[in-house]
């Protein structure tokens, strides 16, 4: 049976009040084509209105993806994780505009698998002590969605606490591959990731509700390989061919299609060459630091995408360590901005929901990631800055479970200026917002939970380097050059506990040569003709 039918006919089945499910990652996976019909839909007719949109990622480039949903009365209630590549729904948000939910991104793709089985929902510890906990907030990130029922509750199993996710009833869900045959069977061998396209169509099947693939090319039955298969065509309703493909159907944000991003090709690694000697870089060599071989890693966006990787590979020791992505990727180069998610030459691409399940296993030994804010307790808000909600994206999946959570940051925020002179930090200007508060704006991590669990948790400055204790948060290095009281103690809102004996940072953070920390890492010693200029090692 031929299931390619026009965009139009998506719109028979988006009744006034459904649930609406998108899949994507920045704009990977995004159905442009339908997307842009629904929203020229609305702005025409005023059809469909008060929907609810269920979305796993962040799913737009600032412009694009579910940014075009983004109308007062188009859209009721939106639950997602994240939505800082979206402006106007963070604006429609802040607005009161929208009753909006803020789920840690892992859960959501799991709630989908739940639902795909027909189970009430999905429990999990992730997310306890943190702004999505009924306790704390709920994950209600406005004011107009104080007033609705609870989405998120706490549960009690086998003598622990967890968190349990309410499913949702999909009426309409939107997915995307590449090719499909005419009975709706469909491959992604151009795009970049997986997701959890798979797991969004049984979900909405579960229920009674249509499924819609949005591809770039039709294929004759039979001719599709059955384990190149990602969507059986038994979950398919509806079929369309994206005709504006430069626009509406693009690998990613930068790229309509490249070979390299599909694990089709791979390419030369060469070297970038060091990475530019400042602040970040400062910040990300002691950050290093905290690596060990065979570490599987994961990188936030920020400081830790900008600039691990970089050091990693000046300081040679990239190739004993393997960096990973939450969308499902596995090793490789990753890349950044609203590309994301991607990587060069990856080892292997997963569904993101197995990707979660290994991150919420702890599987990840250590992880990179940026703050805005910290506190006393060693609570972090990455969420909410002031007015502006961006979501947790899957921060909270990957930091609560992980066994180690290195934090990388500037110690204060707008205006810093450092000189970095003879392997010593001096403050030039200082920064106008303070980052170590009394209380967080938001709670995206918990201290509490974390020192409960007993986790490794350093926070990683420019002048100064913190580590989580089950007393409290601990100073335990201050830079060379740096006053302890002009310019530590008194550019925060409380008192840290002071270590007995706290450290210098490593001289050689400072300095522009590499530290040569691969002797190190790789627990070696130099030879003699080595240190006389030679290259041996022993």
């Amino acid at each position: 049976m031929d299931k390619v039918i026009k965009v139009t006919e998506v719109l028979s089945h988006l009744k006034d009040e459904a649930v609406l499910s998108t899949v994507g990652f920045t704009l990977m996976g995004a159905c442009g084509t339908i997307l842009n019909e629904i929203e020229n839909s609305f702005l025409e007719t005023g059809s469909p209105k008060n929907l609810t949109l269920l979305h796993g990622a962040g799913q737009s480039d600032r412009v694009n993806g579910i940014q075009r949903l983004a109308h007062p009365g188009l859209i009721k209630r939106i639950i997602g994780s994240h939505w800082g590549l979206a402006p106007k729904w963070g604006e429609m948000i802040h607005q009161n505009e929208v009753e909006a939910f803020c789920l840690p991104q892992g859960q959501l793709v799991h709630l989908f698998r739940a639902m795909a089985s027909g189970k009430p929902g999905n429990f999990s510890k992730v997310g306890l002590g943190t702004f999505v906990d009924p306790r704390i907030e709920g994950g209600k990130i406005n004011e107009r969605t104080r007033a609705c029922d609870d989405i998120v509750e706490v549960i009690h199993l086998k003598g622990e606490e967890y968190l349990f996710y309410n499913s949702h009833t999909i009426d309409v869900a939107i997915i995307r591959g590449t090719t499909a045959d005419e009975n709706g069977n469909v491959t992604m061998e151009e795009e970049a990731i997986k997701l959890e396209a798979i797991s969004v169509a049984q979900a909405a099947k579960s229920n009674g509700g249509k499924v819609f693939v949005q591809v770039k090319y039709l294929a004759k039955n039979g001719s599709l390989h059955p384990k190149d298969i990602v969507i059986p065509g038994i979950y398919v309703d509806g079929i369309i061919i994206a005709e504006n493909q430069e626009e509406e159907h693009r690998q990613t944000a930068s790229y309509f299609f490249d070979p390299v991003y599909s694990g089709d090709l791979k390419i030369p690694e060469a070297s970038s060459g060091p990475y530019p000697f400042n602040i970040r870089k400062v910040i990300g060599r002691r950050a290093v630091m905290e690596l060990f071989p065979n570490a599987v890693v994961n990188l936030g966006t920020g400081i830790p995408g900008d600039v691990v990787g970089p050091i990693a590979e000046e300081e040679r020791i990239n190739k004993a360590i393997t960096l990973t992505i939450e969308s499902g990727v596995i090793g490789g180069i990753p890349e950044g901005g609203t590309d994301f998610g991607i990587t060069k030459n990856a080892e292997a691409i997963i569904e993101h929901g197995y990707q979660f399940d290994y991150y919420n296993g702890s599987g990840v030994d250590v992880t990179f990631m940026g703050l805005a804010e910290v506190d006393v307790n060693g609570n972090v808000n990455v969420s909410k800055f002031g007015t502006k909600t961006v979501g947790c994206g899957g921060f909270i999946d990957i930091t609560q479970p992980a066994k180690k959570v290195v934090y990388c940051a500037t110690f204060t925020a707008g205006g810093l200026k450092v000189a970095i002179e003879n392997g010593k930090m001096r403050i030039v200007q200082e920064g106008t917002t303070k980052k170590f508060l009394d209380k967080v704006n938001q709670i995206t991590f918990s201290g509490q939970y974390a020192r409960d669990k007993g986790q490794s948790v350093i926070f990683v400055t420019e002048r100064a380097v913190f580590e989580l204790r089950k007393e409290g948060l601990v100073l335990t290095e201050i830079a060379p050059g740096i006053d302890l009281e002009r310019d530590v103690l008194k550019q925060m809102d409380f008192q840290p506990i002071l270590a007995k004996d706290i450290k210098t940072m490593d001289m050689r953070i400072f300095r522009e040569e590499a530290m040569e920390f691969e002797y190190e890492f790789f627990n070696l010693e130099k030879s003699l003709s080595e240190t006389e200029g030679g290259i041996k090692v022993c």
